[in-house]
This record gives C-alpha cells, structure tokens and sequence, in this order.
C-alpha cells in the first residue's frame, strides 16, 4: 500500500502507527516512513499472568494517545489492516471525524475488525462473504494487496531455482506457523518427490538441518532436485512465479500471490487459528482453484498423492484457470484508490471501477 501511495502524483506524506508486538519496528524504518507506536500491545496473553490484567489497561490508555497523536498530526485519513492497534487508532478517528478504510483479508474477520468495522468510513475486503458477517454487505472487494509483480521474469525464475525445460516444480513452505508437519510430510516423500518433480522447500530455522541432512542422502544425480531453504524472503515471489504447484499455509497474501500467477495449490491450513485459514482455504477450494488438505491428514503419502496433480494436465489447468479468475494483483492501487478518494473528501468510485482495478496487473 505505501509503494501504491508513493507512486502517485503529488504522493501523499505517510506515518505508521504500531503497536508493541509485532514486525513493525523493523520493517517500517527500514521503508523510510515514520514510526509512533502506542501503549496497546495485544489481548491474547497466553495463560494467566500479568499480562492479563495489563493488556486491558494498555488497550485503555491507547485511546487518548491515539487521540493526542491524530490531533498533532490530523491526517487527511487512516488506513489500516485491522489489528489491536486499530481499536484506539479508529476510535479517536471517529471522534475527530477523520475517514477512514479499513481493510480485511480473512472470509470471518477478528475480534479487533468486529469491534471497529462500524467505524470505518469504507471497508475494503478481500471475500465478499467478509462484508456480510460484519453486517456492512456494501463493501468493495478489492482482493489481498500484494509485492509488484513488476519485473517478474517467470522464465528466469525457474532458471533462478534449477528449473529445466519441461520439469515441473513443486513449492512447499510452512510460513511461520507449526511447519514441522509439513517438514516432515516433505522429508518423508522426499526420495519419491525428487524422482518425478523439483522440489523448493522452505523448512524455516528448526526444520533446515533435517532438510540438509536428507538432501545429502539422495542419490547425488538427484540431490539438485531438492533445493531446500530456512527462508526465502523476497525471494519468495520468484518462487511463486517459477512453481508449477504449491503446498503450504492459508495466509491470505501467499494465496493473492499465487492466484496473481494462476498457480494452483494444495492448502494446508493451519489448525489453531480460530478457523480463519481454514475459511480462507474453503473459498480458493471451492472455486477450483486449491485442494484442503486437513492438518493431520498430511503425511509423505498424501504429499506423494497431492504432488500427482502434476501429472494430470487437464487437472492442473482447470485449477490454474480458477486462480487467476480469483486473482487481483492490483489490489493495493485499488485500495490505495479508496484511501485517496476519502482523504480527499471526493465521491467514492464504483465497485465496478475498484473491481476493475484490483484485477488488472500493475505495469
């Protein structure tokens, strides 16, 4: 969203407002766009501590620094994905009748997006279901904003990750949520997977060495159909773009980036998530586009089965037709639309002109 906002004549001046858990002290600084954070940390303290107690009282608290900060700054608008932080951030919003876009990619939202949708002068969601359970159906459905798709050479990706003409290649990564199943499932079917197929494995930390140690025990003429990796960062997109099939979690931005790429994929979703990767894994399922694998069905067998899709041409075009009929890799400019619409206090744009936006890909 801020690259989309930036890249706009007469690009408006960015802040980000965190809170104490979170990426954002890092990756914020780091993109050159200022950083306030407020006293609210989260409301999902683990057990009984004093954590308990005080993350009430930090949410409390919260409101009136939000208030101070947005009086100082008095911003033409807010944006915001939800969050903890959004609750003191929209509250005093509303209250200096400020607008406001909040935007959600899960089908159910979180506690936070329930408490403060009603706030939100328009809300953006990547499912039209979304709009439904918030009790707000007139949204606009915008997709998942995600990294450019600008300078993507798909050739030179599969070159990137060992891909000859006419092999396939399988992805398979954990995100950052209980990969050890997956590992394991991968390391299990391995000797199986690299006879038929490329495989690019993201193991994270824990799972690297096991994946290293398992690579060595190949056959040599095969160990280069394994490319194992703790994590690929930015490379990741690459991946993406290189995969002829991908396994893994249901994070609604790896998902928007695989159907910008017509990838299919069999998704694994995460079981302790409040069902939310789950639904997401239900709506690319039931479009054609994926195959649910529940967590504790995956082992190297159903892996082994999943990985046949490969073999089956007609199968695997379906489903690659299906993702890019979901996909919007114009996502951020659409939302980026909104945000300046209500900043600039103009009329909002049709849905079918969002929609329209959100679908085609940047330049």
């Amino acid at each position: 969203m801020a690259r989309s906002l930036r890249a706009r004549p007469g690009a408006p001046e960015l802040a980000w407002v965190g809170g104490h858990r979170g990426l954002e002290r890092d990756l914020v600084p780091k993109a050159g766009v200022p950083l306030r954070l407020l006293w609210v940390r989260s409301l999902r303290s683990a057990g009984r501590d004093v954590h308990l107690v005080l993350d009430p009282l930090r949410l409390a608290a919260s409101v009136p620094q939000a208030l101070a900060l947005l009086l100082a700054r008095r911003p033409a608008a807010i944006f915001t994905t939800g969050g903890y932080v959004a609750i003191p951030v929209l509250l005093a919003a509303a209250l200096l009748r400020i607008p406001s876009v909040l935007w959600e990619g899960n089908v159910v939202p979180g506690r936070s997006v329930r408490l403060v949708a009603r706030l939100a002068t328009v809300l953006a969601v990547s499912h039209g279901a979304t709009g439904t359970a918030l009790g707000r159906p007139a949204t606009y459905v915008t997709g998942t904003p995600i990294r450019s798709l600008a300078g993507i050479d798909v050739d030179e990706a599969r070159a990137r990750f060992g891909g000859r003409p006419g092999e396939r290649i399988l992805l398979v990564f954990g995100g950052s949520q209980a990969v050890r199943r997956i590992n394991e499932a991968v390391l299990g079917a391995l000797p199986r997977l690299v006879e038929r197929v490329r495989v690019v494995h993201v193991t994270g930390d824990d799972g690297y060495a096991a994946a290293l140690a398992a690579r060595e025990a190949l056959p040599s003429e095969l160990r280069d159909r394994y490319r194992p990796a703790p994590f690929l960062h930015d490379d990741m997109t690459a991946a993406l773009a290189a995969a002829d099939l991908a396994v893994g979690r249901a994070g609604a931005s790896t998902l928007a980036e695989a159907a910008a790429f017509a990838l299919p994929t069999a998704i694994v979703p995460y079981p302790h998530a409040a069902g939310h990767q789950r639904l997401n894994a239900e709506a690319f399922a039931d479009a054609g586009a994926a195959v649910l694998v529940e967590d504790e069905a995956l082992d190297a067998d159903r892996l082994v089965e999943v990985a046949s899709l490969l073999a089956d041409p007609a199968r695997h075009a379906a489903m690659s037709a299906a993702a890019r009929d979901l996909a919007r890799p114009g996502a951020a400019d659409a939302v980026a639309d909104l945000v300046l619409a209500v900043a600039h206090r103009e009329s909002l744009p049709p849905a079918s002109e969002i929609d329209a936006v959100a679908r085609r890909s940047r330049p």
